[in-house]
């Protein structure tokens, strides 16, 4: 079918969009490359429509376009595509449009050159060698303009023919492969899509079912960002699926997304006010009284469909405070072995069950929890791991938030004076990272978890890269006691960077002895009550808790973000949280990260990794990243591929001086 055809179908109904589909994500470069393929005639791939009765499609089709009468082809494969060019020539979004429109807008063709190039005025401004595509196609060009810019007539006739290549690519065949049958359901047709689109994102089970709710509620997608929108400004990042599945278990009690399928909209709606009220509540007494107080140490969220579900039976409030710790003292062991990090739904299937019913109880929830485990008693080996990526690095910053840890220069508990503040505790090396490597001990044992502990900023700036022997004295002298506060031994030989393996040893052995006491002390009821403060969702979230800050590799990082801001591109996360776009299992934790691209909508995710082992770098590359390992690698691409499209030209070396951003160690 000819591309002129296709997007006439789309303006008659005859062509749309299905509801479970993702929206529009192209950026910038892949629209220009797109046209480079065409205008060179090179093969941009063929379609994939599913054919089916209008009625049917109503249901199924996104936007509020109005259908043709009979049957309707749903694009399955080459919305990208199409979207694109349906943009480029008619110059606005089609009626399924859902994505950002400066993808596709403003793109100029330079017929000198033979370059595509989106709209810059310093470069483009009264040049006529540059014509806009969108203009081109609707109303072609005129000789006269052309023939004034030489008077070579070859080159003119050359001209000529470049621009009449534009305007054919209207006239360009696309093959179109048809699903067909009555017969076909959308679960079939979803499966068909995923097999087509295998190198691109897969719809999840959850796009399904929502799907299947927005065609009887269209605004149920955005009712449900909206609320993950104000729990990220809280410094919480959820997904929309992972809320779909509270959901699910407090309307239905199951695990799975099929169990909405028979629920009525009335149902649904007042079954995610409820589960918002529900996580509301969780996030406030998750972070007053364990500490956990933003996404980086939430740790096991598929933990909270269960206890959504648990407090919504109850009317929305816990029976008794002992009840309350008891759930508290399951969520945490849920965080620390994993439990819902492989078999999501049949785990939960199972500990919903375990809280139905007339014998359903926490007892009971716990003991499946224990079955599976053995025994839930921690031990010293469980703080073996390494890198902020480890499931015990959670239980540090908790034990240090709620087991009266008192910061070293000022001698104030930490979780009493810096409850619900984000940006309030750093991690600090005991044993500077520098000075291990210097010592030749290697990366896992110089981001030990044991190595790891919480101060304020002011004194993390304070102790710096000092030696421990040096600063363990001075502040047991200050203020006795301050260091052992944080399961350190203040034996004068663990001190030693000789000695630093048996350090470890020790801490590992106190730091199992502080959480086994307080895990047993939350599941007896024993924690004392603490003072009420703000409600943890009242704040806004404006840092990134958790940053080291007295070694080179976090302020090199840094200068790289500041240097980043003076070319007036977006701050990247720093210590970002890669998570499973399934599960939402922590993958990895990037150093600098840029997840929605340095143009954002426009570019790829980016990463700078910085001594970050081979395992990291492939996690980033799977999940969409790209990666440099060193800064100067960065700024090269910075400046070649973001700045130089910004500002029209390539950019071979910097214009003046760069601050001296790279690591040495």
């Amino acid at each position: 079918m000819k591309l002129s055809t296709l997007l006439d179908q789309i303006d008659m109904g005859g062509i749309a969009l299905p509801e479970f589909q993702r929206g529009y994500v192209w950026n910038r470069e892949q629209v220009r490359r797109l046209m480079v393929s065409l205008y060179q005639g090179h093969p941009v791939g063929s379609l994939l429509v599913w054919e089916t009765q209008t009625e049917q499609a109503i249901d199924q089709s996104r936007g509020n376009g109005k259908l043709s009468a009979g049957t309707v082809k749903l694009l399955l494969d080459g919305q990208q595509r199409i979207t694109s060019l349906y943009g480029l020539i008619r110059g606005k979004a089609p009626a399924f449009f859902d994505g950002n429109r400066d993808a596709f807008t403003g793109l100029y063709f330079n017929f000198a050159e033979e370059t595509f190039s989106f709209y810059m005025p310093t470069r483009m401004k009264d040049n006529p060698l540059w014509i806009s595509v969108t203009k081109l196609m609707q109303t072609g060009f005129s000789y006269g303009a052309i023939a004034a810019t030489t008077d070579d007539q070859t080159l003119i006739d050359t001209y000529c023919h470049r621009l009449n290549s534009i305007t054919n690519i209207k006239e360009r065949d696309f093959h179109i492969e048809t699903v067909t049958g009555v017969d076909k359901t959308v679960d079939e047709v979803v499966e068909i899509f995923n097999k087509v689109n295998s190198g691109g994102t897969k719809l999840s089970k959850g796009d399904l079912a929502l799907a299947r709710i927005c065609a009887a509620w269209p605004e149920a997608r955005d009712q449900l960002k909206s609320r993950i929108e104000r729990w990220e400004k809280a410094g919480f990042r959820f997904k929309l699926d992972w809320f779909l599945r509270c959901i699910t278990a407090v309307i239905t009690n199951e695990s799975s997304f099929s169990g909405l399928k028979d629920v009525s909209i009335e149902r649904f709606q007042k079954g995610l006010i409820a589960t918002e009220k529900a996580i509301d509540t969780l996030l406030n007494v998750i972070s007053a009284r364990l500490g956990l107080d933003h996404a980086r140490v939430l740790g096991s969220v598929y933990a909270f469909p269960l206890m959504a579900r648990y407090l919504d039976q109850r009317g929305g409030h816990f029976p008794n405070h002992q009840e309350r710790d008891q759930l508290l003292y399951w969520y945490i062991h849920t965080m620390l072995w994993g439990r819902y990090s492989g078999s999501t739904e049949s785990v939960l299937r199972k500990d919903l069950k375990a809280i139905e019913g007339r014998d359903g109880s926490l007892t009971k929830l716990i003991e499946l929890l224990r079955q599976d485990r053995g025994d839930l008693h921690i031990r010293a080996g469980d703080f073996g791991g390494s890198n902020l990526n480890n499931r015990f690095y959670p239980l540090l910053y908790l034990l240090t938030r709620v087991c009266k840890a008192r910061d070293w220069e000022d001698d104030i508990e930490l979780s009493q004076h810096l409850l619900g503040s984000l940006s309030s505790l750093e991690i600090h090396h005991i044993f500077p990272k520098s000075k291990l490597y210097a010592a030749d001990y290697q990366r896992a044992e110089v981001n030990a978890i044991a190595n790891f502990t919480f101060l304020t900023k002011a004194t993390n700036l304070k102790v710096s890269n000092h030696d421990p022997a040096e600063y363990f004295a001075h502040y047991e002298n200050k203020h006795p006691g301050t260091i052992s506060s944080h399961w350190i031994s203040t034996e004068p030989e663990l001190a030693k960077y000789e000695n630093y393996a048996d350090f470890l040893t020790a801490r590992r052995n106190l730091l199992a002895q502080a959480a086994n006491t307080f895990l047993d002390s939350l599941y007896a009821g024993a924690v004392p009550e603490q003072t009420p403060g703000p409600a943890i969702l009242d704040r806004i979230a404006s840092s990134t808790p958790g940053i080291v800050t007295d070694d080179e590799e976090y302020k090199c990082l840094s200068r790289c973000n500041q240097w980043i801001l003076q070319h007036n591109l977006p701050s990247g996360e720093l210590a970002y949280a890669l998570a499973d776009s399934e599960t939402d299992e922590l993958l990895a934790t990037l150093d600098l990260a840029w997840p929605d691209g340095l143009q954002q909508g426009y570019s790829q995710p980016v990463t700078l990794l910085l001594n970050e082992d081979k395992e990291i770098e492939a996690i980033a590359n799977r999940s969409g990243f790209r990666f440099f390992t060193n800064v100067e690698q960065f700024q090269t691409y910075v400046r070649r591929e973001i700045l130089a499209s910004e500002a029209g030209e390539e950019i071979t070396s910097p214009d003046r001086a760069e601050p001296e951003l790279m690591l040495s160690r």
